[in-house]
């Protein structure tokens, strides 16, 4: 396996392209050898569901891609970041009742924190921001 692995691809921002950015990472992550773990696997995906969502709901038209970059560094560590070009930060919103959505963030650190990661969020240079989600990797042995 190579000491660091990188995967992009740019979507259009819009709600067909959630399944394709889940397709695309689990395609990538299948040939870069999926861990042995089915559980943090569908945690990676339901993560990047949650991201890409996240990325066309809360821009409001003011992203009109939005890019998901995968790095898996030396077998160890997967990072995993979503990227549009909306200024603002995402934040956490209230749990209201009668709310039916708001709590994608809260899943996504939920998730990664289960599976010993962590998120972060970064400024680019042009405005915007990538959320990453960093993860321990445990490649399949054999």
């Amino acid at each position: 396996m190579a000491d660091h692995q990188e995967a992009t691809v740019t979507l259009p921002s819009a709600p067909a392209s959630v399944s394709t950015a889940r397709r695309y990472v689990t395609d990538v992550l299948s040939e870069w050898g999926l861990p042995d773990d089915p559980e943090a696997v569908d945690a990676v995906r339901l993560i990047v569901s949650e991201l890409a969502t996240n990325a066309v709901q809360h821009t409001r038209g003011q992203s009109p891609t939005f890019t998901v970059d995968l790095r898996l560094d030396r077998g160890e560590e997967l990072r995993i970041g979503v990227t549009d070009s909306h200024p603002c930060h995402p934040r956490r919103m209230p749990a209201a009742v009668q709310r039916d959505n708001g709590r994608g963030l809260v899943i996504i650190r939920c998730l990664t924190a289960e599976h010993g990661g962590r998120l972060c969020v970064t400024p680019t240079a042009d405005g915007g921001k990538t959320v990453w989600i960093r993860l321990p990797w445990t490649p399949p042995v054999g």
